[in-house]
């Protein structure tokens, strides 16, 4: 399987990405956001987590504009599997690939520890091999991770089954850590195609870094 890895100026999880794939078997490449085409060989384009261009205006904002952003489109739109991670949650959702926003937390804080989440829905390539309910521990890190959508937005998400993590405790229940609408940190398409998360699952594959949960959630693409 051949995973590629999108950089932009800022960006500061494409090395930690591509580690985290290559540990689980992997073909990598890193693509710099000049480019203008995606590798035809691609199986998964993942979008990094870091702070393109340094998150001026809004994060993600400028990212969208980027020369490769057109091919990430058209790739996406064309049934391509596409993974946005923290920075790259927000770069998509700025492109309209994912529905929703990403504000700034509700505390005003920048917001680093590890945070448990309860798996919504996995019935999707990302999930499907962890179960409904399951509650996993994993990194987050972020200034504007507070995921906002609108009510008919919310209503269409959950309609559709594209909500597919939900922040909680170590024994699922409900915790917010940023302010997320119905505590929201994952959603797809309707397609179950584009997904975008705002924790880190490549910072969380060896125990011995404090969780290796995360190798489930990356595992599922490499066995669709």
């Amino acid at each position: 399987m051949k995973v590629t890895i999108l950089q932009f100026p800022g960006t500061n999880c494409e090395y930690d990405t591509q580690n985290a794939f290559k540990s689980l078997g992997a073909e990598t490449e890193i693509l710099w956001h000049k480019s203008e085409s995606v590798p035809s060989d691609t199986d998964l384009l993942v979008v990094a987590g870091g702070f393109s261009y340094g998150d001026y205006l809004r994060s993600g904002a400028i990212a969208k504009f980027s020369p490769v952003m057109k091919a990430v489109i058209k790739y996406a739109k064309d049934g391509g599997k596409v993974l946005g991670i923290c920075n790259g949650f927000q770069v998509l959702t700025e492109a309209r690939l994912l529905p929703g926003a990403l504000k700034r937390n509700e505390s005003l804080h920048f917001i680093s520890k590890h945070h448990h989440l309860k798996v919504v829905n996995n019935d999707n390539i990302f999930l499907k091999k962890l179960n409904k309910n399951d509650v996993i521990n994993v990194p987050i890190a972020h200034h504007d991770g507070n995921y906002y959508i609108d009510e008919n937005g919310l209503k269409e998400l959950y309609a559709n089954n594209q909500i597919l993590l939900k922040y909680c405790d170590e024994n699922g229940e409900d915790k917010n850590p940023n302010g997320s609408v119905d505590l929201i940190a994952g959603v797809c398409n309707k397609e179950r195609t584009v997904f975008g998360l705002m924790p880190h699952p490549e910072r969380a594959m060896e125990t011995l870094l404090g969780s290796a949960d995360g190798v489930k959630m990356l595992q599922g693409f490499l066995e669709a």
